[in-house]
């Protein structure tokens, strides 16, 4: 029996839920300039799969690594951590 890799996990808040079973998460982080020492905000959207269709916008969530869904949906909904106020 082989041994699965291990997945990678990120988390982010929902930026978009308007889709079926599908929502948009967006992670951001601050990275420092190389040069001038200033830290940006850098921001990564991933598209995920979310089976109950129970995210709305602004819900911080967890989510993993999976196998291609669709054209660009690579990662399924773990679990969600806060809901938005």
């Amino acid at each position: 029996m082989e041994k699965r890799n291990l997945r990678k996990e990120r988390i982010g808040v929902v930026s978009s839920n308007k889709m079926e079973k599908s929502i948009v998460v967006s992670e951001t982080k601050r990275v420092k300039h190389p040069m001038y020492g200033k830290f940006v905000l850098k921001t990564k959207k991933y598209v995920a799969h979310d089976e109950q269709n129970d995210c709305n916008e602004g819900d911080t969530v967890r989510i993993m690594e999976t196998r291609p869904m669709s054209k660009s949906k690579r990662w399924r909904l773990v679990e969600i951590l806060e809901r938005a106020k």
